[in-house]
């Protein structure tokens, strides 16, 4: 057993499927098993204490809908990617990471402060017409679609239906 009683197979599995689901989307977890496997007992942690499987490296609140922001893969993990590499906790990596061409470097805080994370509309010049249906951003990695309401599942990168915002 490791990380706070998780079964070492939970973990396993867990591990596992992220790395399907990665590879499914373009992404490359870090090659470092040992530092993979501590950060998916991590998300099994938080998703068996707060019911969500928040990122390990950063402080989640207990609130689902509080923390949307921080459940794995974070809204923060492309950005971050583009700009340094790896993701924050460095879970999802880079090619050249991965292959070893370079290396980790220190990454900055994305996340804003508490009080600066209300959600706020999402507000697009130059629409001149109505539109019949909403249009539904993926949070996670940009997937759009126009319907009633958001998918359950982001066919994309599989994040769930509350990962969505209201786009158009």
């Amino acid at each position: 057993m490791t990380g706070e009683g998780i079964p070492e197979g939970t973990i396993d599995a867990r591990m596992s499927k992220l790395r399907q689901e990665a590879e499914a989307g373009g992404y490359l977890l870090n090659p470092d098993q040992a530092f993979v496997k501590n950060l998916v007992a991590g998300i099994c942690v938080n998703e068996q204490r707060y019911g969500y499987a928040a990122c390990p490296c950063r402080l989640a609140s207990g609130k689902r809908e509080d923390d949307l922001d921080i459940i794995c893969p974070c809204d923060y993990r492309d950005p971050d990617l583009n700009e340094y590499g790896a993701c924050y906790c460095a879970l999802y990596v880079s090619g050249e990471l991965a292959s070893g061409k370079t290396q980790v470097s220190c990454i900055p805080e994305r996340r804003p402060p508490r009080k600066d994370r209300a959600k706020k509309p999402v507000v697009h010049a130059g629409l001149s017409r109505a539109l019949p249906l909403p249009v539904w951003r993926c949070r996670v990695c940009g997937y759009l679609c126009a319907r009633e309401a958001p998918p359950l599942v982001c066919p994309v990168c599989k994040a769930t239906q509350d990962r969505f915002e209201q786009f158009l």
